[in-house]
């Protein structure tokens, strides 16, 4: 998400026009509670003349409080009934001028709310207060901010599914435009000999498996970045696991004189994990290195177990990755050169289904390349409750 810019706080400014209104609040509100004063006071003299009873009761209380606190000060009503009466209008004054601030505060904000919704998602309400009104703006400029999160989110999924719309017909464009050039040369019988047919046919069924290649692999990673994708945990020893695969691989790594080792810590190493799907990423690692490690003998594979969590490493002392290419790696369709497509058939997807196979077991993975050897490292949680508490990594 782009940084926004920082507002510097500031305090609301009213307008004269707001000043108007609240002074217009004041006078009005003062001529109503000295009219309220004048029908209390009305009221109160005209019960007092028809009710001997209450004027004696006022009188004994009057005795009362003079005795008790030897002042003449009770004798009068005017003594302590005008400033009891100055001091509730005061009161009720500051409330009606406060309360109408708050409104003119809040229709500032509103402004402020109302211009960011016009399309100015870089605006925050700059306004310095106490408060209420003070956590409602926090929350306001919170709100705004997960807002645009989400709206730029948004853009980049979109964005992103027009590239893989893109990617996807360009790579199957070129070796479907060859398939239908070479049976159209059928079609049309432009061949002058069975070995000429044949070399054909051949071309079109080698880029025809290119063709279900990359749709395996699109259809893999599709499903792997589900959400709701489940996997199928199951506790098994990964110092094995890693031994099986360098089995596996040891045919094909002979022929290309390279030598697969492996290397665990502790020799024992108990995980919970989806085998099937680990299995795919360490066959896409492994074929990585046997298919674009230009120059390597060695592939080593090591485990090691280090807290909670298992850190895999698989590397090759092959040709190194340029600096600017590793932060790539793992983005769809992304290859080091273009040209290893068209020798080795990669789809360019193999990198970034590992990444949210292992995202999916609550890890993480990344690429480190010197002269010496280029190595992509795998963190993963060892046990369940570990992964339940890391399932949404990445």
């Amino acid at each position: 998400m782009r940084s926004k810019p920082v507002e510097k706080k500031k305090r609301i400014t009213l307008t004269s026009k707001e000043i108007s209104e609240l002074f217009a609040e004041g006078i009005i509100t003062v001529v109503l509670l000295l009219l309220l004063n004048v029908a209390i006071i009305v009221v109160g003299t005209s019960v007092r003349e028809n009710s001997p009873l209450l004027v004696e009761a006022i009188y004994e209380s009057k005795t009362a409080f003079t005795d008790a606190f030897n002042t003449d000060i009770f004798r009068s009503g005017r003594n302590f009934i005008l400033p009891l009466f100055f001091f509730l209008d005061v009161i009720v004054l500051y409330w009606r001028l406060i309360r109408r601030y708050h409104q003119m505060q809040l229709r500032h904000i509103i402004s402020e709310l109302h211009y960011i919704a016009e399309g100015n998602y870089d605006h925050r309400i700059p306004f310095e207060l106490r408060g209420d009104l003070n956590r409602v703006v926090s929350n306001i400029n919170v709100l705004v901010d997960s807002t645009v999160a989400a709206i730029q989110d948004e853009r980049r999924i979109e964005q992103s599914k027009d590239e893989l719309i893109t990617n996807v017909s360009h790579d199957i464009r070129t070796p479907l435009t060859s398939i239908i050039g070479y049976l159209g040369l059928i079609e049309d019988r432009q061949y002058h000999s069975e070995e000429e047919l044949l070399k054909y046919t051949h071309t079109a069924y080698v880029k025809a498996k290119q063709m279900k290649s990359l749709v395996d692999d699109l259809f893999e990673y599709t499903k792997v970045r589900q959400p709701s994708v489940p996997i199928n945990l199951v506790s098994f020893d990964m110092a094995q696991f890693v031994e099986q695969l360098a089995a596996d691989f040891e045919l094909e790594a002979t022929r290309k004189g390279i030598k697969i080792e492996t290397y665990t810590r502790p020799n024992h190493i108990e995980m919970d994990g989806d085998t099937e799907k680990l299995v795919r990423v360490f066959n896409n690692l492994l074929s990585n290195a046997l298919k674009y490690g230009k120059g390597a003998d060695t592939i080593r594979m090591e485990v090691e177990k280090v807290g909670t969590e298992a850190i895999l490493t698989v590397k090759n002392n092959g040709q190194m990755i340029p600096k600017q290419a590793l932060d790539s790696l793992f983005d769809r369709f992304y290859r080091v050169e273009e040209s290893r497509s068209q020798e080795t058939g990669g789809t360019g997807l193999g990198l970034a289904i590992a990444q949210s196979i292992v995202a999916l077991h609550g890890g993480y993975i990344y690429a480190n390349s010197t002269p010496e050897w280029t190595s992509f490292i795998i963190h993963l949680p060892l046990t369940r409750n570990n992964l339940s508490s890391t399932q949404n990594y990445g």
